[in-house]
């Protein structure tokens, strides 16, 4: 299964991240190891910075496990599992469109009519890969251009179009700007959990670990997102079916529940390719 984390600070803070804590045995990382790793932020000027790799089991898997050291208030981190599109550099999450940052979890079907919905959208130039987590992302940035560059409105359009017209596994978001993060639990298929440590003083300092992603940064005031927790802290929660949690500028955190009707064709591992069905099971 895909492992996301992203973290809002409200101001610039150093972090370091490890992505994909493997063993050095080969035999183990033929199990284990992802199809792709990506870290994403914002620099000084508010730019998105992507660093980003394809892995491989027999891959060198040094880039994965070197630590990064980073000045930013917004990142995003992603480990990926191939459930649509081959483990290439096009594939490989985050994603940027029209400056924001982009990580999925889940598998959406009915590639063709979503397709030709960022057709009628004019967003179907912004997928440059074969994945269904890059068509999501043009999809929402679609709706988000035809909603005047309101993110919240054009997600909640975007996704209650695919919980609508596609086949709906699970959509699990993270997408953010240089000074506002967006997450998604859609359905209840897998875990996405907050925590809220806008008071730090209250909370362990912040070095966290899951068995793909590791992080440690500065103490100031945070909200973290990851599909696991990642320490004992008990302020963590899941997300609700549905929940979607937006992080301002200042830190201001907004929850939104009940605008999402239940996928009309909700799909379980038994209806998902093989391939898609192994990507989802949690390891």
């Amino acid at each position: 299964m895909c492992r996301l984390f992203g973290m809002h600070a409200g101001a610039p803070v150093p972090a370091t991240f490890w992505l994909l804590d493997a063993p050095d045995s080969l035999a183990e990382q033929s199990r284990r190891n992802p199809d792709g790793t990506g870290l994403g932020y914002f620099d000084a000027a508010g730019q998105p910075v992507v660093d980003k790799q394809p892995l491989a089991a027999w891959q060198d898997a040094a880039f994965a496990r070197e630590a990064g050291d980073i000045v930013a208030s917004t990142v995003l981190a992603h480990v990926r599992y191939a459930s649509t599109g081959a483990p290439d550099l096009t594939n490989t999450h985050p994603f940027v469109q029209d400056g924001r940052l982009f990580a999925h979890n889940g598998v959406v079907t009915d590639l063709d009519a979503l397709d030709a919905r960022l057709a009628e959208l004019g967003t179907a130039d912004l997928v440059v890969g074969q994945t269904d987590s890059e068509r999501v992302f043009a999809l929402i940035t679609g709706a988000t251009r035809a909603h005047g560059g309101d993110v919240t409105a054009g997600l909640i359009d975007a996704v209650s179009w695919l919980g609508a017209h596609v086949g709906v596994f699970a959509i699990n978001i993270l997408l953010c700007t240089a000074t506002q993060m967006w997450a998604l639990r859609y359905p209840d298929t897998h875990d996405l959990f907050v925590l809220d440590r806008r008071t730090p003083a209250e909370h362990a300092r912040f070095e966290m670990r899951s068995s793909r992603i590791n992080a440690r940064a500065g103490d100031g005031p945070s909200v973290v997102f990851a599909t696991e927790r990642m320490d004992d802290d008990p302020a963590w929660r899941p997300l609700g079916d549905g929940e979607l949690v937006h992080v301002g500028p200042g830190l201001d955190l907004t929850s939104t529940t009940g605008v999402f009707d239940p996928p009309r064709y909700r799909l379980t591992v038994a209806d998902l390719n093989p391939v898609a069905a192994a990507s989802q099971i949690v390891r």
